[in-house]
């Protein structure tokens, strides 16, 4: 495949590269939530709309990372399904719903992959997990109150961007996540007991934000990625990246 970016997913993309060679997936752009910038959206969606054009013209499959976020999905219990309707809180998500709209409208054959928080090797300092085990080290930890966040492994979206381009589905809106949001205090106490650390937290009083999405898509046609969301996943996910980070 081809992969467009050099970011993390891109990155952990490049382990399935030398496969699915009519794919291009395009793993660059704005990586923040809390992004607004409208110079960095008209790059991004410039970069979109080249891609896009590429990918009709040569009959090439565009794989397009969008986000799974409270950004695009907002706030709820509900498990929100790919057909859901829409209510974006931020400007990152906003800009995430225009470029759907981009590349669903294009003409060329796509499929996209609406991403919660994807966590592994390779992350920027800014991102979660990186973020929240420098925090740990540097003793305090600032947290929002009752924010929780869905954590997906970085090996399971390539495990699932592999196995959907390898079932041939194609113009298609597909939630990868673990289905499950976790209170974010969750993650940095198991950062603290990895680490042997104790840090201070300092509780921020914010709105509730809470976003579930439904994964029975994802496991309706991958059934090998149902077990992602078992009580343990967090835990294997700390074992194997507190210590990298």
């Amino acid at each position: 495949m081809e992969i467009i970016g050099k970011g993390f997913i891109a990155r952990n993309l490049a382990a399935v590269e030398d496969r699915h060679p009519n794919a291009t997936v395009l793993a660059a752009g704005v990586s923040s939530t809390w992004t607004s910038s409208d110079a960095e959206f008209d790059r991004e969606t410039a970069l979109v709309n080249e891609v896009s054009r590429t990918c009709r013209a040569e009959g090439r499959l565009m794989v397009f990372l969008s986000s799974a976020s409270h950004a695009l999905y907002g706030t709820g219990d509900v498990p929100m399904a790919e057909d859901a309707e829409l209510r974006p809180t931020s400007p990152y998500g906003i800009q995430r719903l225009r470029l759907e709209d981009i590349v669903t409208g294009s003409g060329a054959p796509y499929l996209v992959l609406r991403v919660s928080h994807a966590t592994g090797r390779w992350q920027r300092p800014h991102q979660l997990l990186p973020a929240f085990v420098q925090q740990v080290r540097d003793g305090n930890v600032r947290l929002y109150k009752g924010a929780h966040r869905d954590l997906v492994d970085v090996a399971d979206l390539v495990r699932a961007v592999d196995g959907l381009l390898e079932q041939g589905v194609e113009n298609e809106v597909v939630n990868v996540a673990s289905g499950t949001p976790l209170p974010v205090e969750s993650v940095v106490h198991g950062i603290e007991k990895r680490l042997g650390l104790f840090a201070r937290h300092e509780i921020l009083d914010v709105p509730f934000s809470l976003t579930r999405v439904s994964v029975d898509k994802l496991c309706a046609l991958l059934p090998e990625l149902r077990p992602v969301a078992d009580s343990d996943y967090l835990d294997r996910m700390l074992d194997r990246y507190v210590p990298y980070y």
